[in-house]
């Protein structure tokens, strides 16, 4: 495929939206199918070779996402998939394990009434397995998903770890993302969203 015409956005074509009922697209769903984007990209896979990916995000940070995912592309980053998390039943554990990037799937916050980053469209998962979330609970290290472990510890050398200095997280934070590597109640390494602020500031 030309690159030029391999990176594109666009609203949710039918059969995809009907693919997404049920699944990242829940019948609780507060987020209208017109705010929501359907992202065309070209990646490298971790076989060095050119695949096609495919996203669901918010249409407030579509443009960007394009610009990253042009500007990875061309660098030969490699991120191993970027499949719809529909095609794991919105499973966001399953999806992790697979090594999936993505980015819309509907859900609350645990507990609480208030939509997840997620939910809304304006976070994106990246290399997920190499790149866990950790989270102390009760003395406890909950780590999602379950099977990365071994790459819990940040000061090991191992490829497709997200750092500050890696060029994808320079990109989301040139774009006005936020990392989940930088909070300090948890670790989010393959996680980047919008600014509460900003959030917000575009009423979502």
């Amino acid at each position: 495929m030309e690159f030029k015409d391999s990176f594109y956005s666009m609203e949710i074509p039918d059969d995809i939206f009907e693919f997404m009922q049920g699944k990242s697209y829940k019948a609780d769903c507060t987020i209208e199918r017109e705010d929501l984007r359907y992202l065309h990209i070209l990646h490298v896979g971790f076989d060095g070779k050119v695949h096609e990916g495919e996203l669901v995000c918010n249409k407030v940070i579509a443009e960007d996402l394009l610009e990253i995912f042009r500007v990875l592309y061309s660098n030969k980053y490699q991120i191993e998939k970027m499949r719809l998390i529909d095609e794991y039943d919105a499973d966001d554990e399953s999806s992790m394990r697979d090594n999936n990037s993505s980015s819309f799937n509907f859900r609350f916050i645990s507990f609480t009434t208030k939509v997840s980053k997620h939910g809304l469209g304006v976070a994106v998962d990246i290399n997920p397995l190499y790149n866990p979330y950790i989270k102390e609970v009760n003395g406890r290290m909950n780590v999602e998903p379950a099977t990365a472990t071994e790459y819990v510890d940040r000061e090991k050398e191992f490829p497709h770890k997200l750092t500050e200095d890696d060029l994808c997280c320079r990109l989301f934070a040139e774009h006005g993302f936020e990392w989940g590597g930088d909070w300090d109640s948890c670790k989010d390494y393959q996680h980047f969203e919008l600014p509460d602020e900003k959030i917000r500031a575009l009423g979502l």
